[in-house]
């Protein structure tokens, strides 16, 4: 790896992280435990369309083992992990097929399998599949914010790279 795609992958993952640390501090606005808006997801679906699979993989597991920290919610990290590799497998698939005008779409598939990685998680830690019930309300909740999320990160990409 080259060092300036290095340093613009830590200047990422630092943004990753302070937008983390933001919606921590924002109150939540629906009383639905687990919906966020996912802020952090916006730099990751800029790096999927930006960088390789090896190098927005990098990224995402700093941000999330740091994020973990930096929160004190080590507990969360299984759940985030699990979340976000099934969310980074789909996304890296989708680049594939969807041209950069759908970046939005492969936000919204990723963070209703991000939700589906969580859920899986979740059935696995308490040994439940009554979990699963709570699968509609994530679903609809992340296609959302997965949607806000992917918007946002195909405007950044559009006036970073107007090229392509």
């Amino acid at each position: 790896m080259h060092t300036k795609r290095l340093v613009t992958l830590g200047l990422l993952t630092g943004i990753s992280l302070i937008l983390f640390i933001i919606e921590l501090r924002i109150p939540n606005l629906l009383p639905i435990p687990g919906v966020k808006l996912g802020l952090a997801n916006i730099v990751t679906v800029y790096a999927v369309f930006r960088f390789s699979a090896r190098e927005t993989a990098l990224l995402v597991c700093a941000r999330i083992l740091l994020g973990a920290m930096f929160s004190g919610n080590l507990s969360a990290l299984i759940y985030s992990a699990c979340g976000a590799l099934c969310c980074l497998l789909g996304m890296l698939l989708l680049r594939r097929v969807l041209p950069q005008k759908q970046i939005w779409l492969c936000s919204i598939i990723g963070a209703m399998l991000h939700n589906i990685g969580q859920i899986c998680a979740a059935m696995a830690v308490m040994r439940s599949l009554s979990v699963i019930a709570y699968l509609p309300i994530l679903l609809v909740t992340g296609s959302i914010a997965g949607l806000f999320t992917g918007l946002t990160a195909q405007f950044i990409v559009s006036r970073a790279d107007p090229g392509k």
